[in-house]
C-alpha cells in the first residue's frame, strides 16, 4: 500500500492529470494523418482495412470506432501517391508532437532537464514514430502471413486442426505482445536518461494490461451506460476519443511515473 501511495503522489505531484489532457490533445491531433498514412500504406499491402479495423476494435469504444471506420473508407476510397506522401509528412510531424509531449512528462517523473538539442529530440520522437508505425504493420502483416504460413507446415505434418485451435490462442498474446514492444521503447528512449531494460519493463508492464482493461471497460460502459451522441450531439464521438486518449495518457503517465519510483528507490532507497 506504501508504494502505491507513493505513486499516487507523485502522479498528483508532476501534474499527471494536467499532462494526460496534454497528451490526449496531441493524440487527437496526430490520430487522423497517422490514420492516412497508415491505411494508404495498408493499400499497397496485401491487407484489407478490415484486417485494421480488427486489431482497433478490440480495444476502441464503440463511438470511436465508428469515426475511425469513416476515417479508413474515406481514405482507402481516394487513395493516390500524393496523400501517401502528404500522410507520411503529416503523421511524422504530428505524431511527434505527441511523442514530444510523452518526452516531457517523463522527464518531469524522473526529475531530469530536457538538455538534448531540439533537433536531437524531434528526430528521437521521430525515429520512435516510424517504429509504432513499423511495429503496427508487422502486428498487421502477422496474423495474415503467420496464419497462412503456419497451415502450411502444419498440413506438411499433417495437424492442422491442431494448429488452427494453437493460433487462435496465439492471436490473443500477439497483440499485448506488440503493444508492450511498442510501451517499452517509449520507457527506455524517451527519457533524458540512460536506463536499464529492467528499470522500464515494470511500466511498460503495467501500462500495457492497465490499457486493455481501461479500454475494455471504457468501451463497455460507452456501450452500455452512457450515451453520448445523445449529450453532445454529432460531436459525441470526438468526445468518446478524447476521453479514450485521456484515460490512454493517464495510463502512460502512471507507467513512466512506476518506473521512476522503482529506479529512484534502486539508487537511492532511503530517499523515499
Amino acid at each position: 500500500m506504501g508504494f502505491i501511495k507513493a505513486l499516487i503522489e507523485r502522479f498528483l505531484l508532476h501534474e499527471g492529470p494536467a499532462k494526460s489532457a496534454e497528451l490526449a490533445y496531441f493524440f487527437l491531433l496526430s490520430l487522423f494523418p497517422f490514420l492516412i498514412f497508415v491505411l494508404t500504406l495498408v493499400g499497397y499491402l496485401p491487407l484489407t482495412s478490415k484486417d485494421v479495423l480488427s486489431v482497433i476494435s478490440g480495444y476502441a469504444p464503440e463511438g470511436a470506432l465508428s469515426m475511425i471506420e469513416s476515417i479508413a473508407e474515406q481514405t482507402l476510397n481516394n487513395r493516390n501517391g500524393g496523400l501517401l506522401s502528404f500522410g507520411i509528412i503529416a503523421a511524422l510531424w504530428s505524431a511527434s508532437n505527441g511523442i514530444n509531449a510523452v518526452v516531457r512528462a517523463f522527464n518531469h517523473a524522473y526529475e531530469v532537464e530536457e538538455n538534448r538539442s531540439f533537433i536531437l529530440v524531434r528526430l528521437t520522437s521521430i525515429i520512435l514514430t516510424i517504429a509504432m508505425v513499423l511495429t503496427i504493420i508487422f502486428a498487421l502483416m502477422l496474423p495474415v502471413f503467420g496464419k497462412e504460413l503456419g497451415l502450411f507446415v502444419a498440413k506438411l505434418v499433417g495437424q492442422s486442426d491442431a494448429f488452427l485451435t494453437i493460433w487462435t490462442a496465439m492471436r490473443w498474446i500477439i497483440s499485448p505482445l506488440i503493444l508492450l514492444i511498442v510501451f517499452t521503447s517509449l520507457y527506455y528512449f524517451a527519457p533524458n536518461m540512460r536506463l536499464k531494460l529492467k528499470f522500464v519493463l515494470p511500466g511498460a508492464i503495467f501500462a500495457s494490461i492497465g490499457w486493455i482493461l481501461v479500454s475494455m471497460l471504457f468501451s463497455f460502459y460507452v456501450g452500455e451506460f452512457a450515451n453520448y451522441s445523445a449529450m453532445y450531439g454529432s460531436i459525441g464521438g470526438i468526445i468518446i476519443l478524447m476521453i479514450w486518449f485521456y484515460l490512454t495518457g493517464i495510463m502512460i503517465i502512471l507507467g513512466g511515473e512506476l518506473n521512476a519510483l522503482l529506479h529512484k528507490r534502486k539508487i537511492a532507497p532511503g530517499k523515499l
